[in-house]
């Protein structure tokens, strides 16, 4: 892999895995839009590695009040967030899991992808238009955290986006818009780690080279100003801009494929 090609997947990755456009859809899409080889496990780890980085260097004030509340005071507010954003990671794990390797083949496809997103972009839409936004952070309850759990279990797809269905369940549960990509943001961390801890005994030695240490910093700090771009902007405006994205691409995703034009 060269270090341009390490560049925009770090970019990509960065930018994908936090705002609701599937960063795992973009980083098949890519390469097959540009002719590259699929980069390889090697590739995979550093940028989850990277927006393990973004994301707890983000939150890692939240996560050190969440852990010491959720061992020491269960009973406050803080310390119930931690254990129900313990029980939403679990469904989402275990899932991930069993069908890892429908993950890597099938599901991989770019008219999958395609239709997708598409699907997902409409979701987001009833989700973000029609449903009513009156609940906090601290308000979030168990029932909300396991539905948001569950959704994220169909990250699983590509181009259903992680961040995207999350945030969208969180909406038809009453979650403002912010609130809900706090509570989406704060979930991902165990998740992001899991993924990465699974693969990193995959790796040798001579896997840590610069492209994957130039994927790593990439993808952290385009991660980073990805969280705090999204939560900013969440605040004034709706996901509209996202949604478009994913409708457009989508329909070109589909049209390319079934022309065979790449």
């Amino acid at each position: 892999m060269s270090l341009f090609e390490a560049v925009i997947l770090g970019v990509v990755q960065g930018v994908g895995e936090f705002l609701p456009i599937s960063s795992s859809a973009h980083l098949v899409l890519v390469p097959w839009l540009m002719g590259w080889h699929y980069a390889g496990l090697t590739f995979d780890v550093a940028l989850h590695v990277g927006t393990l980085v973004a994301v707890v260097a983000f939150f890692w004030k939240d996560w050190l009040i969440l852990m010491h509340d959720g061992l020491l005071r269960r009973r406050t507010t803080e310390g119930r967030l931690f254990w129900y954003l313990v029980v939403a990671t679990i469904p989402g794990a275990a899932i991930g899991y069993m069908f890892e390797e429908q993950a890597e083949t099938i599901f991989r496809e770019p008219l999958v992808i395609g239709v997708m997103l598409i699907i997902m972009g409409v979701i987001l839409y009833l989700a973000d238009t029609r449903a009513p936004a009156y609940k906090k952070l601290e308000e979030v309850g168990l029932g909300e955290s396991l539905w948001i759990g569950l959704s994220q279990a169909l990250a699983i797809i590509p181009g259903v986006s992680r961040s995207g269905i999350t945030m969208a369940v969180g909406r038809m549960a009453g979650l403002d818009r912010e609130t809900a990509a706090r509570f989406s943001f704060l979930m991902s961390t165990p998740i992001i780690f899991g993924a990465g801890v699974m693969q990193l005994p995959k790796l040798t030695p001579a896997d840590l080279n610069l492209p994957f240490l130039v994927g790593v910093a990439v993808s952290a700090v385009v991660g980073f100003l990805s969280i705090k771009f999204l939560l900013r902007f969440l605040t004034r405006y709706s996901f509209g801009i996202f949604i478009w994205y994913r409708l457009i691409l989508g329909a070109a995703v589909i049209f390319l494929a079934l022309a065979g034009i790449r």
